[in-house]
């Protein structure tokens, strides 16, 4: 049955019940009465779609090999997804890339103390894991250069820029020094730029057993975290996409600087296992560690320098084959209605081992989603608007596939993008957690209402709310932003197009190592698979959310309210720094316009959907909807990073991983003028403005006026 053909008969039943027993159905915000009644039975059949057997089995098939992005087991991994989407009766299409993905092909570090002694880099296999017998990708950080690095080694910490701060207090450089930094608290490739901007000739990073180790838990086999061989890879490239093609697609033809002409790193960058940092540290000297850098190995950690040297020598293949092919597969479930409008689901397909939870359990979660969807499709239960079920290739190296087809599709998404909805790391535990555009947040809300708990807390909004202590009836669990560091920075960072994101999180010590396995999974991860089809479950019916709504239903109340928050940081920051804070009751105003259009917009589209409205009048609307968010990026971009574009989130320029509200005011504020800071203000404010303006031609569409 066509969801139109179970709109009319939903309506039917309508009018049949009571006053009394209608009010009891959960009313959609985009749906009129009838129109929800059927959504949510439509939901219902897609929550019921995903399979945990059939979960588990696609994750034993993808991840029982490393399949790093630019290796033929990666081509692999694209094959069977492009084979199960066919299968589902999808159209398919395999959307390929030529970009700058160097390989390392040795590396080799030499500790020189009262020995020289070549480390032992590899990580050991365990006897009942096959997977990790398999070749793995050496113990060099993604986008590292090529090159030879020798000195005496310094510990900084984390090697974030306050880290920096107190060694300068303390007196101890690292120029011509070997750094040694742990992982954590800042982007990786945040710690390789600190690095070489003071002058080190090479990085190390290893991850400090009191972050996922022994400190923290029972070490794998025994146990789901990291072992003290066990080594965390990772790019170190602070960019999205090919760094060749800065902002535009690396189709055949594109122009392409040289690797020189990028910010790529130019000193080599190594990760090693935290059995190697502690045979290096053992002999680190020199100054006392600061009381608070104190790590879980068993040593008095040392800042140095030296007297360990080391010796850090990486080779690639740069030179003979650093430009490979990426593959992107994409599905499609064409929409009965408006197929040139998309709600892509997405996630990436690469990674550092097998990659079991990272990005395996995405990858499934997109594709049980997908599963579903069709096979009601089958059934003549087909969506309104075009869903899209996309696995992205090379997002390990720097969110490179995503980029690239974002880049390369950038006409369309303009037009007609409603949403991207990501899934990274899925399913590693039973804790939920969620985020995205505040625009999307009530949405994700509403869905997980509908979705049972695996382990029969109620709804796994129940459960989260159980989970995270949410007590209070006026409260909510918290919310992740969406500030970069996956496949969604294409979609939201650089065009303004809304996104969200969830999964369930656990004890887990195998990020980005040879340990993230398929048996790591089903002992640790998730034994039964359960929360992989929990995850699929979500995914079907937040897509279906989105494609059948008569009118889209952000929430952009909330996305003013959660903005008002911000407020505060940036008064704090225009203070500190002696400025006027004259400029933030303007913000603040504009903010309260956008507020209060949407209330406004949000009783317009109700009134009309609960009466008649033509599909000329909600065509209006949504087009005037789709202009909100997108008005937040400014074409420019950042001044920092031109490619992210939104005034809204960004990644912070000096950690990475944390996200940075209003980053064009915060940037100004923290690097900036009093004048750029004011005109960075007066641009978000104009920007709330015309976002308000569109609700408001949203509203006049429904209403008529």
């Amino acid at each position: 049955m066509s969801f139109r053909r179970l709109l009319s008969a939903a309506a039917l039943i309508g009018a049949a019940v009571s006053p009394a027993a209608a009010q009891q159905l959960p009313a959609i915000p985009g749906y009129s009465p009838a129109g929800a009644s059927a959504q949510r039975q439509l939901e219902q059949a897609a929550i019921a779609g995903p399979m945990a057997s059939r979960a588990n089995a696609r994750s034993a098939a993808l991840s029982k090999e490393p399949h790093i992005a630019g290796w033929p087991a990666q081509k692999r991994t694209a094959d069977y997804v492009m084979a199960q989407m066919k299968a589902m009766g999808l159209e398919t299409e395999l959307r390929s890339y030529d970009v700058w993905l160097p390989h390392a092909t040795g590396v080799k570090i030499t500790r020189m103390y009262r020995d020289t002694v070549a480390l032992d880099l590899t990580e050991p296999s365990v006897s009942s894991d096959p997977a990790t017998q398999l070749p793995q990708y050496l113990t060099v950080n993604g986008s590292s250069p090529a090159g030879v690095g020798e000195g005496d080694v310094v510990f900084v910490n984390f090697g974030l820029i306050e880290d920096y701060a107190t060694l300068d207090s303390l007196g101890v450089s690292v120029k011509g020094k070997v750094v040694l930094a742990r992982y954590g608290r800042s982007f990786r490739g945040i710690k390789a730029r600190e690095a070489e901007k003071r002058g080190a000739v090479a990085v190390l990073i290893y991850t400090d057993p009191l972050d996922d180790g022994f400190v923290t838990g029972d070490v794998y086999p025994e146990g789901p975290m990291r072992p003290l061989r066990g080594v965390q890879r990772g790019s170190v490239f602070n960019g999205a996409g090919d760094p060749l093609t800065p902002g535009y697609a690396s189709t055949p033809g594109a122009p392409r600087l040289k690797p020189e002409e990028t910010a790529l790193p130019k000193i080599p960058v190594v990760p090693i296992s935290a059995a190697n940092a502690q045979a290096l540290l053992d002999g680190v000297r020199g100054t006392d560690i600061p009381r608070n850098w104190q790590g879980g190995l068993s040593l008095r950690y040392h800042v140095g320098p030296g007297p360990v040297r080391v010796k850090v020598e990486v080779t690639t293949d740069a030179a003979t084959a650093g430009t490979k092919t990426i593959h992107n597969t994409l599905g499609y479930l064409r929409g009965s209605e408006y197929p040139d409008q998309y709600v892509y689901i997405g996630a990436h397909r690469d990674s550092w081992g097998p990659g079991a939870a990272d990005n395996i359990s995405g990858t499934v979660s997109v594709l049980e989603a997908a599963h579903a969807l069709a096979d009601m499709a089958k059934k003549g239960q087909r969506p309104r608007r075009t869903i899209v079920f996309a696995t992205w290739d090379a997002e390990e190296w720097g969110l490179v596939g995503s980029s690239e087809y974002v880049e390369d599709d950038s006409l369309r998404l303009k037009k007609g993008a409603v949403a991207y909805l990501n899934q990274d790391v899925s399913a590693q535990g039973s804790q939920f957690g969620g985020g995205g555009s505040p625009s999307m947040r009530a949405m994700l809300r509403d869905v997980v209402k509908s979705v049972p708990d695996p382990k029969g807390r109620g709804s796994v909004y129940e459960a989260w709310r159980l989970v995270t202590g949410t007590r209070a009836d006026t409260l909510e669990p918290n919310m992740g932003d969406p500030g970069g560091g996956s496949d969604f920075a294409g979609f939201y960072n650089h065009f303004g197009i809304p996104t969200a994101d969830w999964g369930f999180g656990g004890p887990a010590g195998t990020y980005h190592s040879a340990y993230d396995t398929h048996a790591w999974m089903e002992r640790f991860g998730d034994p039964g698979f359960l929360y992989h089809a929990a995850s699929g479950r979500i995914g079907a019916a937040f897509a279906l959310r989105l494609a059948n709504a008569d009118v889209l239903p952000y929430d952009y109340a909330e996305f003013a309210r959660t903005m008002r928050r911000y407020l505060a940081p940036v008064e704090r920051g225009l203070t500190q720094q002696g400025w006027s804070t004259a400029p933030v009751g303007t913000l603040a105003a504009a903010i309260t316009k956008l507020e209060q259009a949407a209330l406004a917009f949000a009783t317009a589209r109700d009134a009309a959907l609960a009466g008649a409205v033509s599909k000329g009048q909600r065509d209006a609307a949504n087009a005037a909807l789709l202009t909100v968010e997108r008005g937040f990026a400014r074409d420019t971009g950042l001044k920092s990073r031109p490619w992210y574009r939104t005034l809204i989130y960004a990644s912070d320029v000096d950690n990475g991983y944390s996200s940075m509200v209003f980053p064009g005011v915060n940037e100004a504020i923290r690097y900036g003028t009093q004048a750029e800071t004011a005109a960075e203000i007066d641009d978000l404010v104009q920007r709330f403005g015309r976002a308000a303006a569109a609700l408001d031609t949203a509203r006049a569409a429904l209403s008529g006026t």
